[in-house]
């Protein structure tokens, strides 16, 4: 094996290591029967984390994603328009919660409906949708599964347009990712109705079922779900910097195990993805003879060689090509515990920007030193040159250290703003 081969198997052994700490708490709380977590970078496909991610499972009020998916792609092609009302008939008014409260024969415009599905997961909403898109909510379910599978989502079957209680409407973790980054993909022009913390109508305001949003750093969106059936369920979005992860958990004991435990996924992921980060521009740094293509060429062998499948792109409307898998914490893999190390208490005060990594303290130094002229939110925050370990050669980080989380999303879209790489350090990391 080359030394490339044996740095790389190492770098896969230290994610799975990673992935490993976060579900384990969780799961002895969850029911195996419901429960399946899948996490997934959006922009090159690679899983980050997969438990029982073909399972099926029911999706309860994740379904709504797939109402919305409709309704984007139905305004697009101007079938209905964002201030059209739709009418609540007497089957939609009947929708047990959570729901508005409609009166049968009232109306509701387009983009009110919209956030209604998004932030409340109103059920009279999604039925008055289905039925007006659909001429029946029994015919646009089937129009959403037929949708859904020209998506790739080939484990899932949709028998209405709310996600209430059918034992025939079942899904996947995989296909409820697949579903989010379609969404995002298509409709990116919509996908800031998912990123509300709340909205008002008719005089009353609704907070979003997704407390992640707002909350923790990068989530954008998207649906949260509950049914007896299914335990508690989430789809969660999230961006740092170049970085761009789904998460999936289902089966949550109660919502907010489900949200610390998509919290601690996401954590653990993009964690993965810095320290791939900081290889990728290591190995720039060691090798400044190799050319990009040649270094991409020696990273393809380096996968064939292992028997690992590259990452790929997750399908497109037209096709949808499988996942491939890069990580998978497998059901047995128990002995991954006896190498986690229990995280150290998180300093929520305290949040970072990485600008760079580089081969030396001094170079660090100086690239902190040119990049704090980029946003006047830096003037108060420490600068610190990092040191890690990576594929056994040291490495500094450049970071701002001390941000608030909002400073430090705010300092990153000024950098992306200025053409600057850049990317948010959660505390503790």
């Amino acid at each position: 094996m080359t030394i490339r081969m044996k740095r790389f198997v190492t770098f896969v052994t230290l994610i799975a290591a990673m992935l490993a700490l976060a579900p384990w708490g969780f799961e002895a709380r969850a029911d195996m029967e419901r429960y399946a977590a899948f996490v997934v970078d959006e922009n090159t496909g690679a899983v980050m984390h997969s438990r029982r991610s073909e399972a099926s499972r029911y999706p309860a009020s994740l379904t709504k994603m797939m109402t919305l998916y409709m309704l984007f792609e139905a305004i697009d092609i101007g079938e209905i328009g964002l201030e059209d009302q739709i009418r609540v008939s007497a089957n939609a008014a009947s929708a047990p919660p959570s729901r508005i409260g409609f009166n049968a024969g009232e109306t509701i415009r387009v983009e009110d409906a919209i956030l209604a599905l998004a932030i409340k997961s109103a059920n009279d909403v999604a039925v008055a949708v289905g039925e007006r898109l659909g001429g029946g909510e029994a015919s646009f379910a089937a129009e959403m599964t037929e949708r859904a599978r020209a998506l790739g989502l080939e484990d899932t079957t949709f028998r209405n347009a709310s996600g209430l209680p059918d034992r025939r409407q079942t899904t996947t973790a995989r296909d409820m990712a697949r579903l989010a980054v379609a969404l995002h993909r298509d409709f990116p022009h919509y996908f800031h109705y998912f990123n509300r913390e709340s909205f008002t109508l008719r005089g009353r305001t609704y907070r979003n079922h997704n407390s992640l949003v707002g909350r923790v750093d990068g989530v954008d969106g998207l649906k949260t779900g509950y049914i007896r059936a299914s335990g508690f369920n989430l789809v969660a979005s999230a961006e740092r910097g170049e970085n761009r992860l789904i998460a999936v958990v289902m089966g949550g004991p109660t919502a907010a195990a489900r949200d610390a435990h998509a919290e601690e996924l996401l954590e653990a992921a993009f964690g993965a993805l810095e320290q791939r980060q900081d290889r990728r521009h290591f190995i720039a740094l060691s090798s400044p003879r190799v050319s990009p293509l040649r270094e991409e060429a020696l990273i393809a062998r380096d996968y064939a060689e292992l028997d690992l499948a590259a990452p790929t792109e997750m399908g497109s409307a037209q096709e949808a090509p499988p996942l491939r898998i890069i990580v998978e914490d497998a059901d047995r893999q128990a002995e991954a515990r006896t190498l986690a190390t229990p995280p150290e208490p998180a300093r929520h005060d305290l949040w970072a920007v990485q600008v760079g990594a580089y081969n030396s303290a001094e170079a660090a130094r100086s690239r902190l030193d040119r990049a704090a002229p980029i946003s006047t939110r830096l003037a108060s925050a420490q600068r610190m040159a990092r040191s890690v370990d990576v594929d056994g050669q040291r490495l500094w980080r450049a970071r701002f250290e001390a941000l608030s989380a909002l400073d430090a999303s705010a300092v990153c879209r000024e950098f992306s703003d200025a053409g600057e790489p850049c990317f948010t350090v959660a505390p503790g990391r």
